[in-house]
């Protein structure tokens, strides 16, 4: 019997492992998942060599089982008395976490401290959720202040308000670990089990063919005017309704859930009202990771475009500005999902590319009456 089959009762994988974490297949709403709790209380939550083997084995029972894999974290790091053989069992479940990515959606919930290599885990999943009483950092407090000789704490280095605005890593912030079950539950609503199915359809009673004269609306009357691209959105999807992860961090682009017509959809928006929704190396890392989950789990993509170019800058151009542009349009050139644009005002430029312009290979470009392309 595999876990697929298992009775609506909860499967434990591993179930006689030394160490504390804990691999097992549950419901989560209403779907089934693999879920990995490596929240440790003895020793700070080390890892010892067993722990890294059951979230290996987790992550590859998700895989061979296709189903959402769903981490719950909070661990000191590698058990310094365990030496290597700990490193060891953490660079197994890195390579099974790695080989789920675009296989299987991975979500992992941040509920305390998460240090060093088990930090590192959170680059390798799908979408990140911390709690507010938890943080994550790969070198911490102590070892900075003596590298740098300024002093900072915890929360300053890895507290939730810094993930969620100014590094990115945490695609969502909960109150408590209740809430972040709930938003995990909410984000698989709008993915599939895996790259081979279909996202389920969601209820709706907003009418496919409702008009939208509302979302033109928005858009005021000087060519440089702000407004949130979030509000011609809402007018065009199901309800208005848009999860949005990574909400707070390159603000200057939406990406976001939604539905139309039932079937869930992926969004990515120039955001006007940030830096006049020019794109910068943050935003062209988000975008560009959004568009390859939406691909990876076939979910089509809508794009509103309304963008002057890429922000102007000495340091933007020696941070890389060239290879993460790029990274964009690798991500919407490789895309095979149904793909819409929507210029709403201008697009001008390297951006007018990356935003998947009709030679990008879109199925579908439009542009309002007042839309300017150069």
């Amino acid at each position: 019997m595999t876990a697929v089959e298992a009775s609506s009762a909860d499967l434990e994988l591993r179930a006689r492992a030394t160490g504390f974490v804990r691999a097992r297949v549950r419901a989560l709403g209403g779907r089934r998942v693999i879920e990995v709790d490596a929240r440790g209380e003895r020793n700070a939550g080390a890892l010892v060599r067993s722990d890294g083997q059951s979230i290996a084995a987790g992550a590859r029972a998700a895989r061979e089982q296709r189903l959402p894999l769903l981490i719950r974290i909070a661990s000191s790091g590698a058990d310094a008395g365990e030496g290597v053989a700990a490193l060891d069992g953490w660079a197994g479940a890195a390579k099974e976490i790695t080989a789920n990515s675009g296989v299987v959606p991975s979500i992992a919930i941040v509920s305390g401290p998460t240090v060093s290599g088990p930090a590192l885990m959170l680059g390798l999943v799908d979408h990140v959720i911390m709690t507010s009483e938890a943080y994550a950092f790969v070198s911490g407090p102590m070892m900075v202040e003596e590298f740098t000789g300024v002093p900072v704490s915890k929360e300053e280095l890895g507290g939730p308000s810094v993930h969620d605005r100014t590094s990115g890593v945490a695609s969502f912030v909960a109150g408590d670990e209740e809430e972040a079950e709930a938003l995990a539950a909410e984000l698989l609503a709008f993915l599939p089990d895996h790259t081979d199915d279909h996202p389920p359809t969601i209820a709706t009673t907003d009418p496919v063919e409702r008009p939208t004269p509302d979302a033109y609306e928005v858009l005021p009357p000087s060519a440089n005017g702000s407004y949130d691209v979030r509000d011609i959105v809402g007018a065009v999807v199901d309800d208005g309704y848009l999860l949005e992860p990574h909400a707070n961090w390159a603000a200057n682009l939406v990406t976001a859930f939604a539905t139309i017509g039932g079937r869930p959809v992926g969004i990515v928006a120039n955001q006007p009202q940030t830096v006049a929704g020019t794109l910068d190396i943050p935003a062209s890392q988000k975008g560009g990771r959004f568009v390859a989950l939406c691909d990876a789990f076939n979910l089509p993509i809508v794009t509103f475009v309304d963008t002057s170019g890429f922000y102007p800058g000495k340091d933007t151009e020696w941070r890389g500005m060239i290879r993460y542009g790029a990274q964009m349009a690798f991500a919407y050139a490789r895309a095979t999902v149904p793909r819409v644009n929507l210029t709403t005002r201008k697009s001008y430029g390297g951006a007018y590319i990356v935003m998947d312009s009709k030679r990008m290979g879109n199925d579908l470009a439009l542009a309002w009456p007042s839309a300017e392309i150069a």
